[in-house]
């Protein structure tokens, strides 16, 4: 547990599923406000995808019950003017945003020379220019407020290559890019940046992974992975307490950094 954090005020991009809820449900243990931000519906890119607003309303209800307050918004990361609604709305509801997660993203399996533009844009515009719309839009606000803690969910794959996963190695490693650059942008206003590199963690994504691939999930995390400590994935309790600790004041001075969660994959 963490007092610092009761009655401040995190938003969550793709908080209804995976990492992100577990993350919202952790700040709600502490007594925090959760601004909920989520698609709300399904979308054709990557077929697996089957997102409902239902989540988020059963989201905002599992907050509550952990200690928390929820104000909840569906929307596109990639629509400014979705995004801006959820910003009002949840500075409306609670006053302030201490923290950001940029969560949202998807992963799809595809060799690059093959990838249609679509596949393309839509993997960078979701999981790129949605971090950087949630940014540009509550930088300002952390800046008013002369403090904050922003938080980019990258990847193991934003640190090295991957096979047949170009694009999202691509979206992933501009995160790191932008993290750095805004801790630098934004450092003399009180505001920390950090990427996080976690393995194959389990989610609904590895599972949607494996139905395109006709493959369990286990072997869908080991052939995406390939971890060190033999386990085929992580937990997003597991990655949910780390955000924790880069969010607190414990780690105040740490920013522009990239904190790897690989059980030693990248050692290899």
């Amino acid at each position: 547990m963490y007092k610092e954090f009761n009655n401040k005020t995190v938003f969550i991009t793709g908080a209804a599923k995976g990492q992100g809820r577990a993350v919202a449900t952790a700040f709600a243990r502490c007594g925090a406000n959760v601004i909920a931000f989520d698609l709300g519906k399904k979308i054709s890119y990557p077929a697996y995808n089957d997102g409902s607003e239902d989540a988020l309303a059963s989201l905002k209800t599992e907050i509550e019950a952990a200690g928390g307050k929820a104000f909840y918004c569906a929307g596109d990361v990639r629509n400014a003017a979705d995004l801006q609604a959820a910003v009002e709305g949840g500075l409306k509801a609670f006053g302030s945003i201490d923290y950001l997660f940029n969560n949202a993203g998807i992963c799809a399996y595809g060799y690059s020379h093959e990838l249609t533009e679509d596949e393309w844009d839509a993997m960078i515009d979701i999981n790129l220019k949605g971090a950087w719309l949630a940014g540009k839009l509550i930088i300002p606000v952390m800046r008013r407020q002369q403090k904050g803690v922003i938080i980019n969910n990258s990847s193991v794959g934003g640190l090295r290559g991957m096979n047949r996963l170009s694009h999202y190695a691509a979206s992933k490693w501009a995160l790191v890019g932008l993290t750095k650059s805004w801790a630098l942008e934004n450092t003399s206003f009180g505001i920390r940046v950090i990427s996080i590199h976690p393995t194959g963690v389990n989610t609904p994504m590895n599972d949607g992974l494996a139905f395109m691939e006709g493959a369990t999930p286990q072997e869908i995390a080991v052939r995406s992975a390939g971890n060190l400590i033999p386990v085929p994935w992580i937990e997003p309790d597991d990655v949910a307490d780390s955000v924790l600790f880069l969010y607190s004041e414990k780690a105040k001075y740490v920013t522009g950094s990239q904190y790897v969660l690989d059980a030693g994959l990248l050692t290899r």
